[in-house]
């Protein structure tokens, strides 16, 4: 007998596992694209008011950071907090990834003459990969332990939040998990990095270290708190029209999920 129901919902549930792949997608390849270029320049987008100088100088890799959090976001609304935890998780095996082919391409022949800062020759036609490669090393400790500090804090506040409002207040999880989150993510890739490789890191010329590097941390986190406050209206519209279209109940599974796995 020909059972419509079950074609709808294996439709239903295609569209769910295409949604989900999509959005960590973005994510990851977001990720791909920070852990080789997120240092690799300095954008000084500093302004005058009233005479003054603001400096705002924030890193390449900022630029597309906050769709990371608004993925993420996405899927513990729509999918849970377990699939949430596993991008997260799949994010750093990715950063491992990376750094394992970038160690590959560095040490597979012909061998290269380095100089001592680590580099070839600048007219040496591999200077550029491995002033990446360089970069990319230097700035792993730091990458890593903020990005793992801050999705995991995300995920669990964004959580936190949604229970402690029982699920309503759909703009307070978004911003103050991100918010957070993001600060945490600022202090750490600053700091670690400007210690464990301050040449991936130039300072305002003129000032102490500790105003150079409060600099970089405001910037950078000014830059995704923005960011973040501009993604509540998309979050809100995206939430609702995913909803419809992949036929889930974002509350109602909120509330399942919580009784599966109560804390």
């Amino acid at each position: 007998m020909f059972d419509f129901g079950d074609i709808v919902d294996k439709k239903i549930a295609r569209r769910r596992e295409v949604v989900f792949i999509i959005l960590a997608g973005f994510f990851l390849g977001t990720l791909a694209i920070l852990n080789i270029l997120g240092l690799s320049r300095q954008i000084d987008l500093s302004f005058t008011i009233g005479g003054t100088t603001i400096p705002f100088i924030v890193f390449i890799g900022v630029l597309p950071y906050p769709i990371t959090f608004l993925c993420t976001d996405f899927i513990s609304e729509l999918y849970g907090r377990r699939r949430a935890n596993i991008v997260v998780w799949v994010g750093l095996a990715l950063n491992i990834w990376v750094l394992f082919i970038l160690w590959v391409g560095g040490v597979l022949p012909p061998q290269v003459e380095l100089l001592e800062n680590g580099l070839p020759a600048l007219d040496d036609s591999n200077h550029t990969f491995f002033q990446i490669r360089k970069w990319t090393f230097g700035a792993t400790a730091a990458s890593m332990i903020a990005y793992m500090t801050a999705q995991f804090v995300d995920v669990h506040l964004f959580h936190s939040i949604r229970r402690l409002t029982k699920g309503k207040m759909l703009w307070l999880r978004n911003n103050g998990s991100t918010l957070t989150s993001q600060m945490i993510d600022s202090i750490a890739v600053v700091t670690i990095t400007f210690f464990y490789a301050p040449s991936a890191i130039t300072l305002t010329a003129g000032g102490t270290v500790f105003h150079g590097l409060l600099i970089l941390i405001l910037s950078n986190y000014v830059f995704k708190m923005v960011s973040a406050l501009l993604d509540t209206l998309p979050f809100y519209i995206g939430t609702s029209m995913l909803a419809k279209y992949l036929h889930l109940d974002p509350n109602k599974e909120f509330l399942e999920e919580e009784s599966a796995n109560p804390e």
